[in-house]
């Protein structure tokens, strides 16, 4: 891709926004457009380079307004959180089809070079991910399908509609499925937080009170894996520069359970903490994993930073925030 042409990063003040922002400013891309639908204060990085505009996708007007002049277009906005914030709220994060419709249709008729689209590992059938120990969800895997609740038939049918769209008007899509992305500047509480930033808040939180004691939803044995945001932002760099226009995983492949997780943050923290465990509390699936034979064939790659390398680098992040 050219870095001479006109981005568009839906979702800029979010985590993954925020960090893509900052690489593709890196990469010299010179007319960027940072776009959320929060105050500017809330949105977790913000960059004077670039024009930031707080506007909502959900209007087809506004995103007529937005698109003006865009070559490429990231589609990272979604109404979304934890597991937490995904159980309770299904209606709200449906309507983020409203985003996807509206960005790719206006794409469409802008000509734009290239549209991605962020999607998610909850677009997998949920029958699959009954065990504990989860061998690797590979792309063919979302059907038939059986998504996530909410949120995952939201994503499984923007894919679809990204995949129309390529077939019957050339629009050159690229659909990138994130398996659980962590790392510093994003929520680490208030309801939105996924695993990875919950555990090191709440043992960072006890390191500075003093009260070894966390809370743990579900019984911790519980699987998954957690992608650091540099290994997504490769891989989000390397399906756009491809030819390739299906679902793609973007993920680690390094399962762990919850239980695990939390012994790696003792680790990094240096304590050992008491574990009350939450039976009653939203915990999702039972197992899931990235399968990423599809990315290595394509690319020769697939995500490598380790879980313990990745959670130093947040733990550290939120404590010194915390403190």
């Amino acid at each position: 891709m050219q870095t001479s042409g006109k981005v568009l990063v839906a979702g800029a003040g979010g985590f993954i926004g925020g960090w893509l922002v900052q690489d593709l400013i890196n990469k010299g891309f010179k007319d960027i457009v940072a776009v959320d639908i929060k105050e500017s204060d809330d949105w977790y990085q913000v960059f004077d380079s670039v024009e930031n505009r707080r506007i909502d996708l959900r209007d087809y007007g506004n995103c007529l307004e937005v698109m003006k002049g865009v070559d490429i277009v990231y589609n990272l906005a979604a109404d979304m959180g934890g597991m937490g914030f995904i159980e309770n709220n299904k209606a709200l994060c449906m309507l983020s089809v409203l985003i996807n419709t509206n960005l790719i249709e206006v794409a469409r008729s802008n000509n734009v070079e290239r549209y991605f689209y962020a999607s998610s590992a909850c677009v997998y059938r949920q029958s699959m991910q009954l065990e504990t120990h989860n061998l690797g969800l590979k792309e063919s895997d979302a059907y038939p399908a059986d998504p996530e609740n909410g949120y995952g038939w939201e994503k499984l049918f923007s894919e679809r509609m990204c995949n129309h769209y390529f077939e019957d008007f050339g629009l050159q899509v690229r659909v990138g499925r994130f398996h659980n992305v962590y790392g510093p500047h994003g929520t680490f509480d208030g309801g939105r937080e996924k695993a990875p930033a919950a555990i090191c808040r709440k043992i960072a939180q006890a390191v500075i009170s003093g009260n070894h004691h966390i809370e743990i939803w579900g019984d911790g044995e519980q699987t998954r894996s957690f992608t650091y945001i540099d290994d997504t932002l490769k891989g989000i760099n390397l399906l756009m520069e491809s030819q390739y226009s299906l679902p793609l995983n973007i993920g680690s492949s390094e399962e762990v359970s919850i239980n695990q997780l939390v012994d790696i943050v003792e680790e990094i923290a240096g304590i050992k903490v008491e574990r009350r465990y939450a039976l009653d509390a939203p915990k999702g699936v039972r197992g899931r994993n990235s399968d990423n034979t599809l990315i290595k064939e394509l690319f020769n790659w697939a995500p490598n930073v380790t879980l313990k390398e990745g959670l130093t680098q947040t733990y550290n992040w939120i404590y010194r925030e915390l403190d």
